[in-house]
């Protein structure tokens, strides 16, 4: 009698060439983990839906860290390669751009490709961001003016030494007009940090427009929620570890092979940004790698599928292609829809305004408290974040436990609003006495020092005996440099530090000054600031899910992509985009002392202090203000609006949890073809 060949139970689903020459089961190309060499049943065991969201979450983790570390080095980048705030602004929004335009296309086209991969190629193209800005230290090295402030380059005794006292005199009171400094502040900079936003706008585009989708596609209903608050609060780790991490770095100097002469809360002082960069690019590539191995459909993913089909059931998932007639009747839906476009206009306005304290907030520290660069990022990631962490849990838990009305939670935002509003007003008033008075230094001595020609000097504060700080030892009049008891640089013969006095006793010790500016202790209303600022993130952060909640209910399932394409679209244009550049424009409005070269202004050494923090604080709270006054709007008009079901339909389902497979096993559904008729199973 013939013996007959036995095959596994699911046999309609088995090809024999899912069989290996040793028998052993290989699986279908969709469902296989891997690629290359790098495949076999080992990794297959990690294609499931946590591993994808462990990756994905770090992934999120390491993207957010990069973009907060470019907020927390900007202001080290500007004094490094002289950019202005504008220009910053300008770099900045190259990421929204390549973002939003990233997003509507691949969102679209990208449903029925290899998910997992164009995953990984965003973040590979953050792998090239963080490269392409740090290869500008290797191109450019520290630069002349921060080797000159270490002791393995002369520091001040080379300065101090070097010839006689009729060369010293001329040098820092100069008898003619001197040449422009030609360095760093050229374009060449800007445009590398610009491209390197770009391009790392594209990855942030695929992370959020296909790898939100490819997560929502391959888990059931039941668990999507809990697995998107895991890539959430990975997400939210992000930023923290960031600006610690920007912190860290800047509490060494550029070159960290050398002995700096000045130290960390000197205003020329120059942290060696570059090196988190390095961290960043390892830590980023071996997360794309991973990513990279995930199969197109996940084998849960494909049974639950299967078993639907089997079962005559439509896939809630399944991609419709949209004609131009329904988007255009989609979009027109949308713009009439009151609820909806007051409620993303809002949002829009409030992120205008307070988009600039994300943003500049450690140049804010920088400049009005007189803090150190490490200790602003460290204040502005690890203690302002955990607030805002803070505050989106706390509204989590109190939205899903109370579940709120549509109306309430409007209410909630326009409050929101407008406490924010009270406490950006309140910045005005704390503000630093000793820092404001810094700003007179920009015009001390003007008159006095006008035929030393001191344009292109060098920032390098001075500090008079009567505790006025002068830009540079040129516009103090000084001839002479020396050494006090103490061994500090002094310069001598400073004729407009006597000018400004009336004393005329005791003229040569009037006459004399020490390296570096006054101090300043702005430690009181440092701390003050942090606790406002810290009150602002944990009730700003509260209104987040809110808003996001009245978005999602006031409109048709069927536009639901639609509007959040919409959503996204309107804050870029609105406000992530020229936020960041009208700011920049406004804080160097109010700059003082610039450091020229010959091709721009350069970077800004001094601001304004008092009239830079009632007009930079007046100017957010008028837009954040509009954005309250909107969402009384929202809350006129959603007084119908049911954001909560009584009962959810998986309640009402008793096999809604689609992960309970009775006939259909995993192992079956991996050796599935997807080309496989249904008419044949």
């Amino acid at each position: 009698m013939e013996k007959q060949e036995h095959k596994p139970e699911f046999a309609p689903f088995i090809r024999e060439d899912h069989f290996e020459k040793n028998d052993k089961e290989k699986p279908h190309k969709d469902v296989a983990c891997g690629f290359g060499i790098f495949k076999g049943p080992f990794l297959q065991r990690f294609a499931t839906e946590k591993m994808y969201v462990l990756i994905y979450g770090l992934g999120g983790c390491l993207l957010s860290m990069s973009l907060a570390y470019f907020s927390g080095t900007i202001t080290t980048m500007e004094k490094r390669y002289k950019i202005p705030t504008k220009m910053s602004g300008v770099i900045l929004v190259g990421n929204d751009i390549s973002m939003m335009i990233t997003s509507v296309v691949a969102g679209y086209y990208t449903h029925r490709a290899h998910r997992p991969r164009w995953i990984a190629f965003g973040f590979f193209t953050i792998v090239v961001f963080c490269v392409m800005t740090s290869s500008l230290h290797f191109i450019y090295g520290p630069g002349e003016d921060s080797l000159k402030l270490t002791r393995e380059y002369g520091g001040f005794q080379n300065l101090t030494s070097n010839g006689t006292n009729t060369q010293t005199a001329q040098k820092l009171c100069m008898k003619e007009e001197p040449g422009c400094i030609v360095e760093d502040g050229i374009w060449v900079p800007q445009v590398m940090l610009f491209a390197g936003q770009f391009i790392s706008g594209i990855g942030v585009g695929l992370f959020w427009s296909v790898g939100v989708a490819y997560m929502d596609d391959n888990t059931s209903k039941a668990k999507s929620p809990a697995l998107l608050s895991a890539t959430a609060f990975l997400r939210m780790l992000g930023p923290a570890i960031g600006y610690s991490l920007a912190s860290v770095c800047l509490r060494m100097y550029i070159d960290p092979s050398l002995e700096p002469l000045i130290k960390p809360g000197d205003p020329r002082w120059i942290g060696a940004w570059w090196l988190g960069w390095l961290v960043l690019a390892a830590v980023t590539f071996i997360i794309a790698f991973l990513m990279f191995l995930f199969p197109k459909e996940l084998p849960s993913s494909k049974a639950r599928r299967l078993k639907m089909e089997l079962a005559g059931e439509h896939d809630p998932n399944a991609h419709k292609d949209l004609s131009v007639g329904d988007m255009l009747k989609s979009v027109n839906r949308l713009c009439r829809n009151k609820v909806f476009m007051y409620n993303t206009f809002a949002s829009s306005f409030y992120l205008f305004g307070y988009l600039a304290y994300w943003i500049f907030t450690p140049k804010y520290i920088e400049t009005q408290y007189r803090q150190s660069a490490a200790t602003a990022t460290l204040a502005t990631g690890s203690v302002a974040l955990t607030f805002s962490a803070i505050g989106v849990l706390l509204s989590g838990y109190v939205v899903s436990k109370y579940k709120p009305s549509a109306r309430s939670m409007a209410a909630w935002n326009a409050i929101v609003d407008f406490l924010t509003v009270a406490a950006v007003v309140g910045y005005i008033f704390i503000g630093c006495e000793g820092s404001d008075q810094l700003s007179s230094m920009a015009t001390t001595g003007d008159s006095c020092s006008a035929s030393c020609h001191c344009e292109y000097v060098h920032y390098a504060p001075i500090c008079s005996p009567n505790n006025v700080t002068y830009i540079s030892a040129c516009h103090a009049g000084c001839t002479g440099r020396g050494k006090d008891t103490l061994g500090r640089p002094l310069f001598t013969g400073c004729s407009c530090i006597a000018a400004s006095n009336t004393t005329e006793y005791d003229l040569s010790h009037l006459q004399t000054a020490v390296d570096g500016a006054c101090p300043v202790d702005c430690t009181k209303q440092f701390y003050i600031f942090l606790a406002a600022m810290c009150f602002l993130k944990l009730i700003g952060a509260s209104s987040k899910s809110t808003n996001v909640l009245i978005t999602l209910r006031c409109i048709l399932p069927a536009d639901k992509s639609l509007a959040m394409g919409l959503t996204g679209m309107a804050a870029c244009l609105t406000a992530l985009i020229p936020s960041p550049i009208f700011f920049g424009w406004l804080l160097d409005k109010y700059c003082l002392v610039w450091g020229k070269t010959c091709s721009n202004k350069g970077n800004c050494w001094l601001y304004d202090t008092q009239s830079l923090r009632y007009t930079f604080n007046l100017v957010s709270a008028f837009f954040i203000f509009f954005g309250g006054v909107l969402n009384i709007a929202v809350w006129l008009n959603a007084k119908d609006l049911k954001v909560f079901d009584e009962v959810t339909q998986e309640k009402e389902k008793p096999d809604g949890n689609y992960d309970d497979y009775s006939k259909l096993s995993i192992t079956d559904v991996i050796k599935a073809p997807v080309e496989q008729p249904l008419e044949e199973l």
